[in-house]
């Protein structure tokens, strides 16, 4: 059985030194980060009771407790509420593939008349499954089927690609674990983690802090091959429905040079 709480405490842990709450160093240490009995002495709670909690020897630590642990490791809203989440009842396990997401026609048919605004609609895991003409001459990796996480990680060309690839992909890693939660029992889910994590070594060093970081909206800074160096601001928009699915959309800062660059590429989807 995974013990999602135990390994989200202590990965966290391990990226806290005792300096940054306070401690002094105390020369050589024999681990990263704090020790288990000084995450529990600065949160006010015994160290056998912490022991039991990273041990998942006790999976019902009160509020209070939870909120005194992400105080010490230094976690913000979003980071503490998922450990919150961590000691809720977990969804059922299921093996079984389920239906396919669809993507509501409306929305299809919305960003197909935006013939300068890039966007595609992802699910959870990052699979395009629509996208309007700007997006795909943006890159080609934002058409339907391909699954963008996969793509970040997997083929050199993004790294030339993405400007900001180092932060980009560590907010990919972040955001991912923001969205599936408890739910690790998703096949493709766990599909899609256990290749990242064997062919990638970035993927598996981020995978391993257990960041969160849910994404809503960013400055995308990208080298396109033609039409050169183009910074646009990315939003993310929830879509109703059961599928977890996302609208995103692209859009350069009005009067700009990266809004002409985005125009002429825009004129070069029409031209074709």
């Amino acid at each position: 059985m995974d013990n999602l709480l135990g390994d989200y405490l202590r990965a966290r842990r391990q990226l806290v030194s005792p300096e940054d709450v306070g401690l002094p160093a105390g020369g050589r240490r024999r681990v990263r980060g704090l020790r288990r009995e000084e995450l529990a002495l600065l949160a006010g709670i015994s160290s056998d009771y912490y022991m039991r909690l990273e041990q998942d020897r006790d999976q019902n630590p009160s509020a209070q407790v939870l909120d005194a642990l992400a105080r010490v490791l230094g976690l913000d809203d979003d980071a503490t509420n998922h450990l919150h989440s961590l000691t809720a009842p977990a969804p059922a396990a299921t093996t079984a593939v389920g239906p396919a997401p669809v993507v509501p026609p409306s929305i299809a048919e919305l960003i197909g008349t935006w013939p300068a605004t890039p966007a595609y609609v992802q699910d959870r895991l990052t699979n395009v499954l629509a996208a309007n003409a700007i997006a795909t001459a943006l890159s080609p990796r934002y058409a339907p089927g391909h699954n963008l996480l996969r793509e970040v990680f997997l083929d050199p060309a993004e790294q030339d690609f993405r400007v900001d690839w180092d932060e980009m992909t560590a907010d990919g890693v972040g955001g991912l674990r923001a969205s599936l939660g408890r739910d690790v029992g998703d096949p493709a889910a766990t599909e899609l983690v256990t290749e990242l994590s064997a062919k990638s070594e970035r993927f598996h060093e981020l995978r391993s802090r257990h960041d969160i970081k849910p994404r809503t909206g960013h400055l995308a800074r990208f080298r396109h091959p033609a039409a050169g160096p183009l910074d646009l601001h990315s939003d993310k928009l929830t879509l109703p429905g059961p599928d977890a699915l996302s609208l995103v959309v692209f859009h350069a800062v009005p009067g700009s040079r990266h809004a002409e660059t985005l125009a002429s590429l825009a004129n070069l989807v029409d031209s074709n």
